[in-house]
């Protein structure tokens, strides 16, 4: 390497690939995901064996913190015990996007890693990037979290109604029974069925919408951080810095809070 070489670091929108085990890529924001997994793994142990039946210290705040999330999702379900149900997972959607948000901000991350040769130029690859800050990371959580709404959908009103709410069969097979009574029907059912293919497209758009909120807020800020960084390193930043960790933190309620809703909603028979 010539000492005049210019080594270049830009912030793309996929993930650099940093090695591989087999045929397996292993990316810096796969490496971040692993990290937050980890920290979330032991901080778990931990606390678990610290719970006590009477609450003291870090325990009083985890349980003042857990209810006031339960209230929050209150609002949302309307049923304490449904509440009680979805927390575990709608928590750990929102702990996982969280932490993936802040780790992102800390020293090191993003500006520690390797440099490597590329199409003759030499490029700085980090090792650790902000995993919700790759649009592979992001379209992951959606996918999950609203595949998992149908999987509680179904198990809460059972397939063939579930079913129903997309492929609406039962508007046709009612026409024979009702259309004496009713000759309406010829022109109802129809349009029943049609707003089930509607719900369709709308199950896509929900991934979509939650995948690129989640990424487009996080990429844009590790770009504007950045930007700053690059016109004074000292003390301009700081104030963006403060501002991405209220970002990362609404980012993360908002996330949870719509799997939230799409549980809540699948969950609910249609008539209700």
């Amino acid at each position: 390497m010539s000492a005049g070489s210019e080594i270049l670091h830009e912030n793309t929108l996929f993930a650099e690939p940093l090695f591989e085990v087999g045929h397996f890529t292993v990316t810096n924001s796969l490496l971040n995901s692993w990290l937050v997994v980890f920290v979330v793994l032991i901080l778990g142990l931990l606390i678990r064996n610290k719970i006590k039946l009477v609450p003291r210290g870090i325990q009083n705040a985890f349980e003042i913190i857990f209810e006031g999330f339960l209230s929050i999702f209150d609002g949302v379900t309307g049923d304490r015990k449904r509440s009680l149900k979805f927390a575990p997972l709608v928590l750990a959607f929102f702990f996982f996007v969280l932490l993936n948000n802040w780790l992102g901000l800390l020293p090191g991350v993003g500006s520690v890693g390797q440099v490597i040769s590329k199409h003759g130029e030499l490029i700085f690859v980090p090792y650790f990037r902000g995993a919700t800050a790759d649009l592979n990371t992001t379209l992951a959580l959606a996918t999950i979290g609203v595949v998992l709404s149908h999987i509680f959908g179904v198990m809460a009103v059972g397939g063939w109604n579930y079913l129903n709410k997309f492929i609406n069969i039962k508007a046709f097979l009612e026409i024979p029974k009702k259309v004496c009574k009713d000759p309406t029907i010829f022109l109802v059912n129809p349009i029943k069925a049609f707003v089930g293919l509607i719900e369709v497209v709308g199950e896509v758009a929900k991934i979509a919408s939650l995948s690129f909120r989640l990424f487009g807020n996080i990429f844009a800020g590790e770009v504007l951080l950045a930007a700053m960084s690059a016109i004074l390193a000292f003390g301009v930043p700081i104030p963006f810095m403060f501002l991405e960790v209220i970002v990362g933190l609404i980012q993360a309620l908002i996330f949870a809070m719509l799997i939230l809703t799409y549980l809540t909603i699948a969950t609910t028979a249609e008539e209700h």
